[in-house]
């Protein structure tokens, strides 16, 4: 059986003086850039810098849309009716979208961020909010979501490609969903542990939730946040592990 993943990282969160992530290095290593688009962070200046660094390393670009928190960096739960959700996301594509025809190349991708990604994943009405937006923007556009949510479900109903994503550095819970960030075991931070959940999820399609049990998963993209001060670490072991056990990293489009 052949065996294939695309890498995905968060990346262009820095804004005006303030730098976040490495960017240039992990972008090195991974096949698709979910690029922020000035709502939770960002700015017009950084957007354009990494999509040129994307380009430079044969990384494909796409848009990174969060809610409109740069204090809370979009990782806190704000309420939002479906028409807010609708319109946030058309225009937060947009703002990426010209960016990259400016710089000659076509958006792959859309994936929510933080708190929005989560709300997607588990309120039918975001999820669906999300799906049309993208839909209406563009139909080729893949729809990145979190492996056996509602914004998966969301995007096949309206007729995308959606991409199932499993994540490196997080820790599940018996439903699916990702533990939250303000509980203790949220994140994994041992390089070896994050390696060995990836290389089971992709070739088992399997992992095993907080709690001990295992559930089925589905991988078609890994992220690595680039705000993590591991991304590095992380990306590096992965991509030659991940070689090393015969699994081969293409970027979502050529899968």
């Amino acid at each position: 059986m052949r065996y294939q993943i695309d890498l995905n990282s968060d990346v262009g969160e820095s804004f005006g003086r303030y730098v976040l992530g490495q960017d240039g290095d992990v972008l090195r290593y991974v096949t698709s850039a979910n690029i922020a688009c000035g709502y939770h962070a960002g700015d017009h200046n950084v957007i354009r810098q990494t999509i040129r660094i994307a380009i430079q390393n044969g990384v494909a670009v796409g848009a990174h849309p969060g809610l409109p928190d740069l204090l809370g960096f979009g990782r806190r739960n704000m309420a939002v009716d479906p028409e807010d959700v609708y319109n946030m996301v058309i225009y937060q594509i947009g703002a990426l979208a010209a960016f990259a025809c400016v710089e000659g190349v076509k958006l792959q991708h859309v994936k929510p961020h933080g708190a929005l990604y989560n709300m997607a994943s588990q309120e039918e009405r975001v999820a669906e909010a999300i799906a049309t937006a993208v839909r209406a923007v563009d139909s080729e556009l893949i729809l990145f979501g979190l492996a056996n949510s509602l914004l998966v479900k969301a995007g096949r109903q309206v007729g995308l490609r959606v991409v199932e994503e499993v994540f490196a550095d997080r820790t599940y819970q018996p439903d699916g969903t990702l533990t939250p960030r303000t509980q203790p075991n949220a994140l994994v931070t041992d390089p070896e542990e994050v390696v060995e959940r990836v290389i089971r999820m992709v070739k088992e399609g399997k992992t095993t939730t907080v709690t001990g049990t295992d559930i089925d998963i589905c991988a078609d993209t890994v992220c690595i946040h680039g705000d993590d001060p591991q991304a590095l670490v992380f990306v590096e072991q992965l991509r030659k592990r991940l070689t090393d056990a015969d699994i081969h990293i293409r970027r979502v489009g050529a899968l």
